[in-house]
Order: C-alpha cells, then structure tokens, then sequence
C-alpha cells in the first residue's frame, strides 16, 4: 500500500514532506492519537486547505497518510486486510474536518462497512489548532444502532484506552455471534424502497404487493421508504442525500439487501452500486428470482434462466470504483474489462443454447396439442392474478392436488387436469402462472411455450380475489396482458373468487357490474353456476373452431 495517498498536486515540497514524516512517529497502545500527531495534522490541514487523515494499525504505526479535498478523504483499498464477522480490520482512521463538524454519515458508513477498529474526526480552532475529537466505534450488540459514538474529547483526553478498547469490542463481537439463535437458515433482511411519481395511495399500494413478493421469496423485510418525486432522479433514482441516508439505514438496521420498487437501467444500477456496497436489486430481479425458486420441471427451469440471462447480460457491468470512497475492503475493484467481456460471451452463448432447448420444448407440446386435437377435447385455461385463487380452484373441480399456498407465484409450472362436466361433456383444464402488475418483459418472452397454452384455449376463466382491495387494478392488469397476447378474441368468464368473506351485497354489486360469476374456490357448492356457465360456453364452440384452436 502507498504511504502518501491522495491528490498531492499543488503541494509544496515542504507541505509533502512534513506528511511523510508523519510517518516516523508511533502512537502508544492508549492513545487514539497523541496530542503531538494530532497538532501537525490539524496544522497542515489548515495550511493546505484539504482533508487529510491517518490509518494506524494496531502496533501504533501510521501505515498510510491521507490527502483528499476540502469536504472528504478518500479511504484506499483495504482487501489485503482480512477480516472475520467477528473480528474488526486492524486500522482506525483519524482525520480533519475542515468545519466544525461531527462524524459525518459517511464516517460512520466507512466504520461499519470497512469494520474499522475506530474512526475519529479532529476539528479545528480559528488557528488551525486541535479542538475536538469526535470517535465512533461498531456496537457489538445490535438492540439499537450498528455503532457507538463517544462524547466529544479534547486534545488532552486522547489516552482512552485505545487498544484494550478495541480489544473488548472484538470480544463483543466474538460473544454475540456464539451467543446468537442457529435457525438453520440465510434469510435476506431486506429495505424496500420506492421512488414513485404516483399519486401517494397508488404508490402505496405498489409498495404493499413489493413486501407481499419480498415475503412470498422468503425475504424479511424490515423496513419501507417511499419518496414521492415530481420526476424520478435519471442516475441515482432518489436525490443523492437521501441515498446516502439510505445507505447508512441500511446499515443500522443490519440489513443485506436493499429492493426498489421500479426497474433500474443499468447506468442507474451502476451509479447506485458506487453509493451504496450492499446488494440492490429491482422488482424485476426478485420476480425472476421467486421463479427461480418456484421452477420444477425442466421446462420451467430453462424459462427462468432465459429470462434471468436476457435481464442481466445489459446489466453485466463493472463497479466504478474510482468514485467511491468504499471500494477498500469489499471486493469492489470488479472483474476488469476482459472478464466482463468474457461473462458476457458466456452469457450470450448459454442464452443461444437456452432457446434452442426450449424450442425442443415447444415442438413437444405441438405434439401434446396434437393428440388433444384427434380426441376432440377442448381446452379451458385459468388465468387471474397471482394468488388469486387459481390452483384452488383446479384442485376443486377436478379433485386433485394441485400445489395452492396463499403466497405470490406459488405455481409456475401449469397442470393440466381432464374435467367431466354433467351432461358428459369433456374438456381439458389448465391451470396458468400468475399474472402480476408490469410482468417482466423478458419473462413473457421466456415463457412463451407457456402462454401458448392460451393461444389453443376454447375458454378462459378469469379468477379475481374480491377481497383484494386492488382487485380492479389487478383486473386491469390481466386484461391488458390478455390483450398484448392477442387473445382477447377468446371467450373469457370473470370468476370473482372468495365470496365467503366478501359482504353480500358488495358481491352482488361487483357481479353485476363486471358481468362475473361469484365463487368460493374451496367450496364445491358454490361452483354449480360457473360449471354450467363453463358447459354452455364450451358446447357453444363450433367443431371448426375447436379444430383451430385445441
């Protein structure tokens, strides 16, 4: 590591020599800094007029000097100290402020990502002389904030006890992970973040179906922050304080994973990443990513990859590093130019290989529709929202065992069931993956074997939860899906599913005013009309139609 580190242009030879000698001196186990350092730092800050610090290590020596500008420094790259969960760096920081400032959020945000043994800001007389010393250090228990920070000191209060501290918060840290609850399991803790140019209840709302996908990915969310904006920031989304705010919340709240409610363009991924070293995906990730883990059969599998790969590849990108200042210690440097260019190779060819695959997946139910089209049988689908009640309902009417859980995207791969309606009529019955609000593009493409189950469907029921207050913007949301599929020419029946804890009257309203059927899809009784309903509609298909679209 160099010593002197930072922009040293402009400096006089003598400024560049006083920080080398800085070098030579050795700070004793209690001291933070001793009075002496401390002056000739906060002397030559005042003359310079930049920022400059000191990391110390452990036996006291100042392993590097700092020049940064009049508002910061720019911490170097630290992965060549390792460190452990319970083990903090090895180094404190102590550097200047120009004002008469406390530690900053940056500060604190530099202490706990890089754990840092200490960090400390000295601030200055009207002579350029020590005033204050502000020091921050990580808080082993977690009941409150990530850190702890002192009282002010003053330049003769600097013997803290600074190593034997350092020593006991080490300790700290080493107890609370033995003493920490074994629950078997990785859980993401996630914050959920909006940046939104909706009217506040719309928002909301959107915000409500992000912490429903969070939970339903097994994701604890511990917090949500919604900022409503006349215009979303082009590069950072929100306004850059309030990400550094966030950045810092994030690490009070010891939280390893921070979800936006929009989609973020790779520049804005890129320009995020820099501010903020933890890990940040969008909405559109951790739809593809409850896929992921919802896939069983192998056709499911390919799709999810497909949609995944075609998301990520314009997302491959390598983090700035040269404008962040917490690049040191987290791996951030990136892979370099000919790596990325190799991901991305790989990436290229493995979609090449992904679509080929499913198009050996796609000639295998041509064959299935085929063989549906000698036998004569029509083909119904359900569709309807996520969670809507969909597999319920299958499992209902044709007595199976469908997987249905109340969570978002509980079935990805369809079923297919044979139905037997009263008067002897036969029919095929499939039950869909869900629809939800701004589906992912690349996921309709990936699942285009899928949807085409639709295209070849005699009738469609349309399974909407009534107890959902967003049930009309849901509806909406299907429909336009529907319609981008281009199979609004289908005959379709809105099924308005769970009845049973919807008032009467407000069922009876809705009906009316949707043309829909009402339903409870765990009762079997309450189905009578919508089976008769499905009968008629299917014996009003002529055998024409029924040759085109089986």
């Amino acid at each position: 590591m160099k010593k002197l580190i930072g922009n040293t242009s402009g400096l006089k030879p003598d400024q560049i020599r006083r920080l080398e000698n800085l070098y030579r001196r050795r700070i004793p186990p209690e001291f933070i800094i001793t009075p002496e350092v401390a002056r000739e730092l906060c002397l030559i800050t005042g003359e310079i007029r930049r920022q400059t610090g000191l990391l110390i290590d452990r036996r006291g020596r100042i392993t590097s000097v700092i020049v940064g500008d009049n508002k910061r420094i720019v911490i170097p790259d630290l992965s060549d100290y390792r460190t452990a969960e319970q083990r903090l760096i090895g180094l404190r920081c102590v550097h200047v402020h120009m004002k008469n400032e406390a530690l900053s959020r940056d500060d604190l945000t530099d202490l706990t990502l890089l754990r840092l043994d200490m960090i400390a800001a000295l601030t200055l007389t009207k002579d350029g002389e020590p005033y204050e010393i502000h020091v921050g250090h990580i808080q082993p228990e977690k009941d409150s904030a990530n850190y702890n920070i002192f009282l002010p000191l003053k330049p003769s209060q600097l013997d803290i006890g600074c190593i034997e501290l350092i020593h006991e918060i080490e300790s700290g840290l080493a107890q609370s992970k033995r003493s920490a609850p074994i629950t078997g399991t990785t859980q993401e803790r996630a914050i959920l973040v909006s940046v939104s140019t909706d009217p506040k209840d719309k928002a909301l709302e959107s915000m409500d179906e992000l912490k429903e996908l969070a939970l339903s990915g097994g994701i604890e969310v511990i917090e949500c922050i919604l900022q409503q904006r006349s215009k979303a920031d082009p590069r950072f989304l929100m306004g850059h304080g309030k990400l550094e705010e966030l950045s810092l919340l994030a690490l009070q709240k010891g939280a390893s994973i921070i979800i936006f409610d929009q989609e973020l363009n790779p520049s804005q991924i890129r320009s995020i990443t820099d501010q903020i070293a933890i890990k940040l995906i969008d909405r559109t990730q951790l739809i593809l990513d409850i896929f992921a883990q919802r896939a069983i059969t192998k056709e499911g599998k390919l799709q999810v990859e497909l949609a995944q790969l075609k998301y990520m590849l314009p997302r491959l990108v390598t983090k700035n590093t040269a404008m962040s200042r917490l690049t040191g210690g987290i791996g951030g440097r990136g892979p370099g130019e000919t790596k990325l260019e190799l991901n991305r190779r790989l990436a290229r060819k493995r979609i090449g290989q992904v679509e080929k695959d499913l198009e050996l997946v796609i000639q295998h139910r041509q064959q299935q529709r085929a063989k549906r089209t000698k036998k004569n049988l029509p083909v119904i689908s359900i569709i309807g929202y996520t969670n809507a009640g969909k597999s319920t309902l299958l499992n209902t009417l044709t007595k199976s065992s469908v997987l249905a859980e109340k969570r978002l995207f509980a079935t990805l791969d369809p079923s297919s069931r044979r139905l037997k309606f009263p008067r002897d009529t036969e029919v095929i019955i499939t039950d869909t993956v869900g629809f939800i609000k701004d589906l992912p593009k690349d996921l309709l493409v990936a699942f285009r074997a899928t949807l085409e189950e639709l295209n070849n469907a005699d009738l469609l029921l349309h399974v909407i939860d009534l107890s959902n207050p967003r049930f009309e913007d849901q509806i909406e949301s299907v429909e336009k899906i529907i319609s981008d599929l281009e199979l609004n020419n289908i005959p379709t029946i809105r099924i308005f599913n769970k009845q049973d804890i919807v008032d009467e009257s407000t069922v009876q309203r809705m009906c009316r005013f949707f043309d829909a059927i009402s339903i409870s899809a765990n009762n079997k009784s309450t189905l009578s009309e919508l089976i008769e309903k499905m009968e008629q509609s299917i014996q009003s298909v002529s055998v024409q139609d029924t040759e085109l679209f089986c």
